[in-house]
């Protein structure tokens, strides 16, 4: 079914620009008379890090070297994946009207909107560099593992992408996902190394990093971006697998259910 879908995807014209309109008008709806602009997707991860640094640098005491670098890539990457997947649980009510009265297939409007997400993503990503190589003092600074990031990256995008049809196809049957996804979110921040040093979470939490594939792509991000390592291998390719495996989940529940929103919503 799956290949069906990207199949009859691809077979479409001027798919690309269609998806890069939709994401700019998602993108500029969500910043729309907002004095800041974009400048509020760089605010939260910035009052984050003001709050954890205090609590978890000052007060606890972990002894991170370089722990604003540390905490800045943990959050921006677990803030995108929590936007891409929130903000789509209703997606396919909401945004109805582009699959019923138009030829867009479903999995184009997951995709736009994961992509106006990644816009703030990359204004993030950006200032983080400019922190970590100009004004953090003491860091390594970037090397050529960071290329490592941009398959880092992706794994992050399918996994939004694979967590989005799923929950969307489920808030069909079930509208309590949403505040059920916040509970789970809210769980999987403190069960992910965000915040704190990787040895004592890996002796405190054996084997987390392999069972949630967020605490997974931040070890390796940081790997790559902070300390001039290549990735964990082995975190790296059980990622991959775990976005391929709920991406066919998700195509199978966006077949069943999906195609039956438009009646049940």
């Amino acid at each position: 079914m799956f290949i069906k879908v990207v199949k009859d995807w691809i077979r479409r014209s001027n798919k690309l620009e269609r998806i890069w309109l939709l994401a700019k008008i998602e993108f500029k709806l969500r910043y729309y008379e907002n004095k800041l602009g974009l400048l509020w997707a760089l605010i939260k991860p910035i009052s984050d890090i003001f709050i954890y640094y205090i609590a978890f640098q000052k007060i606890l005491n972990q002894g991170i070297p370089n722990f604003v670098s540390f905490l800045f890539i943990g959050l921006i990457l677990w803030n995108f994946f929590v936007e891409c997947t929130s903000g789509t649980v209703q997606i396919l009510s909401t945004k109805k009207y582009l699959y019923e009265y138009t030829n867009m297939n479903k999995i184009e409007i997951y995709l736009s909107t994961i992509l106006a997400n990644c816009i703030g993503f990359f204004f993030n990503l950006f200032f983080f560099i400019i922190f970590y190589e100009f004004i953090d003092k003491g860091t390594l600074g970037l090397s050529w593992t960071a290329f490592y990031f941009i398959p880092i990256f992706i794994n992050t995008v399918l996994l939004a992408l694979a967590f989005s049809t799923i929950l969307s196809s489920i808030y069909v049957l079930a509208k309590d996902i949403t505040q059920i996804w916040m509970v789970i979110t809210g769980i999987g921040f403190w069960v992910s190394p965000i915040v704190f040093n990787l040895e004592k979470f890996r002796t405190a939490l054996p084997g987390a990093d392999h069972v949630n594939p967020i605490a997974g792509i931040i070890i390796n991000a940081r790997n790559v971006l902070l300390y001039q390592k290549s990735p964990e291998w082995n975190l790296f390719v059980f990622d991959f697998i775990y976005a391929a495996i709920l991406i066919l989940i998700g195509a199978f529940l966006l077949n069943k259910v999906g195609s039956k929103a438009s009646e049940k919503l």
